[in-house]
This record gives structure tokens, C-alpha cells and sequence, in this order.
């Protein structure tokens, strides 16, 4: 019975079609190097359906990430802002539609590529570029509805000079993404702010350091490595009572904090606080808070790269008690504070179980259904 059943199955079984799958495939895409901030560029995206059969619908879309922005958009686009979401930096979205034949084997290019504006904070950003047969679905609550163009509607145009990919090269059937690396000529400075302790042997003084980037440029690192991390080193006569939750320990009297997460904003600034018991008192005992981790070819100001934490130990009967009064490295401002982001831990500073445990997203808003059907490339 077993067998009769496998062979209902196997004559049940359909024939291969004849010819190649259906497919799309974009063409290779070069990075954009040295753009100046205020310029602007274009992406020129071409693809080949590399099935057998005519397509009669396909979706063209660019996802931009926070430091470029969409110029005038074609009626027949549209283009939403795509929120924060954890360890994604905000994104906008075009998807332009093209109600048109796009037969097989043949190059297919908008007649008129978008172009897309570098923000004066752009450094590290990217244009991801997707094509899609099966239509984008509306992305949901959380993302904002997207907004139609208003200039003249663009087709699809054969491109006669261009090699078409081979005929089944697709690896899916339905989208084709492409990254396009997107550096800017700009820079970002990295500065940290030390910190000048006093207080009696036995004493537990609150420690602030900060890190703060004066800009102009927001800092993405596309390897996903995490975009600021210090190294601190507390003043000699000191143990740790609280360490701060941004912050792991390295070794004796010794921690590494960062920011969490792979990229920060133009306006960052964050401060790590520790509460330090006083144990002896050491002639000169001073610590140091020092960029480290990734090298930082953005930053041009090494000299405000360390700043030193000073204990200065006091007489006194031992009670809890003494202070902190921040110590500027060279360069950095030497007051503390700002818009509260460093001091409760929140906005863009992420702690370092989080992060861990935090999934990397690779898209967002309507690209991250292609992406998911792309998944695998």
C-alpha cells in the first residue's frame, strides 16, 4: 500500500518547466566615494528580468539612511520615514512602481534616476537599492504613510548598450537587493570629559566621565561594531562600589563603557557614573578616561582623546559624602550635563546586555519584506 502510494505521489509530481526560472537581477552598483556635504548624487540602478517569461509589474525602491535625503520624487513613487527601532538608525524609503511589460533577457533602467541629497551630517551612509516583482505591502503603524511624488511620472527604458545578466542567474524569484556604500568628506570629533574627585579616606564619591561628539558628522559603522567606547581608569587608592550599567570591568580598577550601539548621532553625548570608595590616600592618584576600540579615521582632534580623573583625598572623620567636579581633556568642554541622555542611560545609548541580545535587523519599513525574501544571498 506504501508503495502504491509513493508511486500515486511520484506520477502526481509535475514536470519541470521548460526554460529558465523566474528572476530579477540588478546590475552591479558602484560606492559613491568623497561626497561633499550639501551635493548631491545618483544611484544608477539598471536590472534584467532573467526569466522566460515577461514580467508585467515591478517595484524599484532606495532605502537612505539618516545623513542623505530624497529629492523631488516622481508621481508614480513614494517615499515614508522609517522610525529608530533599537540598534537601526532612522531611514527614508522611495518605491517607485512601473505598471509596464519588462521583457526578458533585456536591460531595463529608470529614464530618469532619483537623486539624493548628502545632509550636512553625512559620513558613513548607504543607498540600498531593491528590485521586486511580487509589490512592497504598506509597512504598518509605526512607520509614517507614505507620501506620493509630485513631479512628472518616469518609465522603465531598454538599455540596447548594457549586458544582460545570464538567463536563470537570479537567486530568488521575486527581488534582487543591492547596498551601495555611500562615504562622505566629512569628519566627527570624539572628546571626553575627566573629572576631579575629593573626599576623606572611607568616603563614596559619585564619578562622572563623558564622551560627547561635536560633530558635524553622525558616525554609522557599517561592520556593526560599536560606534564610541572608553577606556577608564580609576585613580589609584579607589575600589568600585557602583559601576555603571553602560560599562563592563577589564581588569583591576579598570572597565571599557561604549555607546551600544553601531552608530551615533551628530548631537551625542553620554556620561558613565560610578560610585568609588575611597581606600588610602595616594599622593597624585590619578585615573584616566581614553577613546578606545575601533580606529576612528573621522577624528582629526587627537588631543582631546584622554582626559585625566584626579582624587584629591581630604581630611575628615569618614562619613559618606565628598564630590566630583569634571575635568575637560584638551579641547572638550568642561561642563557636564546636556540633554540628559548620558545621565539616565536612555535615547541612543543602548547597555551592553542589551545589545548582545538585540537581533541586527537588515532593512526596515517596506524593504525588509524583500530583504526577508532575499534572505540567504
Amino acid at each position: 500500500m506504501i508503495g502504491a502510494l509513493a508511486l500515486v505521489a511520484l506520477g502526481a509530481t509535475p514536470a519541470a518547466a521548460d526554460g529558465p526560472a523566474p528572476g530579477v537581477v540588478l546590475g552591479r552598483l558602484a560606492p559613491v566615494d568623497g561626497a561633499e556635504p550639501g551635493s548631491s548624487f545618483q544611484v544608477p540602478a539598471q536590472f534584467t528580468n532573467t526569466g522566460a517569461e515577461a514580467l508585467g509589474k515591478v517595484w524599484l525602491s532606495y532605502t537612505l539612511t539618516r545623513g542623505l535625503s530624497l529629492t523631488e520624487l516622481p508621481s508614480n513613487c513614494s517615499s515614508l520615514e522609517i522610525p529608530t527601532m533599537d540598534e537601526i538608525p532612522n531611514k527614508t524609503e522611495a518605491v517607485c512602481e512601473f505598471d509596464q511589460t519588462v521583457k526578458p533577457g533585456v536591460v531595463y533602467a529608470p529614464e530618469k534616476q532619483l537623486t539624493f541629497d548628502v545632509l550636512d551630517y553625512a559620513l558613513y551612509d548607504d543607498v540600498t537599492v531593491g528590485i521586486d516583482t511580487s509589490g512592497f505591502p504598506y509597512p504598518g503603524d509605526n512607520f509614517s504613510h507614505p507620501e506620493p511624488g509630485s513631479g512628472p511620472a518616469i518609465r522603465l527604458v531598454e538599455q540596447p548598450d548594457a549586458t544582460p545578466a545570464a538567463p536563470g542567474s537570479a537567486k530568488r524569484p521575486s527581488v534582487d537587493v543591492a547596498d551601495v556604500p555611500v562615504t562622505a568628506a566629512n569628519t566627527a570629533d570624539f572628546q571626553v570629559t575627566g573629572a576631579r574627585l575629593e573626599g576623606a579616606v572611607g568616603d563614596t564619591v559619585p564619578l562622572k566621565v563623558k564622551i560627547t561628539n561635536a560633530g558635524p558628522a553622525w558616525v554609522y559603522r557599517r561592520d556593526r561594531a560599536t560606534a564610541a567606547r572608553v577606556l577608564i581608569k580609576m585613580p589609584a587608592g579607589t575600589t568600585v562600589a557602583k559601576s555603571d550599567n553602560y560599562c563592563i570591568k577589564a581588569g583591576s580598577g579598570t572597565y571599557t563603557c561604549s555607546s551600544g550601539y553601531a552608530w551615533v548621532p551628530e548631537t551625542y553625548k553620554q556620561t558613565f557614573t560610578f560610585e568609588l570608595k575611597i581606600d588610602k590616600a595616594v599622593s597624585g592618584a590619578e585615573g584616566s578616561i581614553e577613546l578606545t576600540g575601533r580606529s576612528r579615521p573621522f577624528d582629526t582632534h587627537a588631543e582631546n582623546d584622554k582626559a585625566g580623573i584626579r582624587l584629591d583625598v581630604t581630611g575628615g572623620d569618614g562619613a559618606s559624602g565628598g564630590g566630583a567636579s569634571p575635568t575637560p581633556s584638551t579641547g572638550a568642554s568642561g561642563t557636564s550635563g546636556g540633554d540628559g541622555l548620558a545621565n539616565t542611560g536612555s535615547g541612543t545609548a543602548l547597555p551592553l546586555a542589551g545589545a548582545a541580545a538585540a537581533a541586527v535587523a537588515l532593512g526596515a519599513g517596506a524593504l525588509l519584506a524583500a530583504r526577508r525574501r532575499a534572505n540567504g544571498r
